[in-house]
């Protein structure tokens, strides 16, 4: 008896923080669906009207839609291979006894606290630059043409940013589960005579697969929403070369004061968003129950 009135004494404190977060979550997503059915724009005040799916279709079969789903997809994508085996390489390094491994280690950490809008300026302005970029320095001291890198390879740039943002996380993260593998199964497997591959293809990179797992989940997840990068950068071009899915929703509702069009699109991304999730969560799933 006792146990039940605890129980429900917890129900009850435990209620208004969870009718809270509710509503923090389900108010603004109630809104954007009402929204994403009416023609409503900035520009036209009072000429609010119901449109039902107009939007959504209008959305869907807008070609610059395909595009920033192509571009999203090749975005995570380019990302999630850089840091991964990036942070993998790094990790190992960083397991070894060097000499100031505290400074090198503060080093690699460095650029996950920086916000992504001032790293993304540091890159345009300080690296990237095609006249006065470390870059372009670095090619002129070679004899090289310099690479106007937002306009010949827009997309690569951003993936090279965000990469360098998100590079330390992988690393961490990889670096803990290193750091857990038993020296006494290397040592073994070195007597045995087996090389630096075998060991790392055949020990190391099992061991440490389910923090790739991890890595890949919450990377990706937050991949999806790149925009600050792309905003300071590229501002979605040359054209929709850089334009992912979030910035799409942006430009619409933004640039283009459609906030029908923008709200439908938001809710594309959520749906999107979530099924992509939901994926990952299952893969993570059975990875981490193997």
């Amino acid at each position: 008896m006792a146990t039940l009135h605890t129980r429900a004494s917890a129900r009850a404190m435990l209620s208004p923080a969870v009718l809270l977060l509710l509503a923090w979550m389900l108010i603004p997503l109630g809104m954007t669906i009402y929204f994403s059915l009416l023609r409503y724009n900035l520009l036209m005040p009072g000429l609010e009207s119901f449109v039902g799916i107009e939007n959504y279709q209008y959305f869907l079969t807008d070609p610059a839609f395909f595009d920033a789903i192509w571009n999203t997809l090749r975005l995570v994508g380019g990302i999630l291979l850089i840091t991964i085996v990036g942070g993998t390489l790094l990790a190992l390094l960083l397991d070894q006894p060097i000499w100031g491994q505290g400074i090198v280690r503060l080093l690699v950490i460095a650029p996950f606290f920086v916000m992504p809008t001032v790293s993304a300026l540091v890159w345009k302005n300080m690296l990237m630059h095609p006249v006065n970029g470390l870059f372009a320095w670095i090619a002129d001291i070679f004899g090289m043409q310099p690479i106007d890198w937002f306009a010949e390879a827009p997309m690569l740039s951003v993936i090279l940013i965000v990469s360098w943002g998100w590079l330390p996380f992988a690393t961490l993260i990889t670096l803990t589960a290193l750091q857990s593998l038993d020296s006494e199964q290397r040592e073994a497997a070195e007597m045995d005579g087996a090389g630096p591959l075998s060991i790392f293809f055949y020990i190391i990179l099992p061991h440490i697969s389910r923090a790739l797992t991890v890595v890949v989940l919450i990377e990706t997840i937050f991949l999806l929403s790149v925009f600050a990068e792309i905003l300071v950068t590229t501002n979605g071009g040359p054209g929709t070369a850089t334009t992912n899915l979030t910035f799409l929703v942006y430009a619409q509702a933004l640039l283009q004061f459609d906030v029908g069009l923008a709200s439908a699109g938001g809710v594309v991304a959520i749906v999107l968003a979530n099924i992509v999730a939901i994926f990952l969560l299952r893969l993570i799933g059975k990875n981490l129950e193997a």
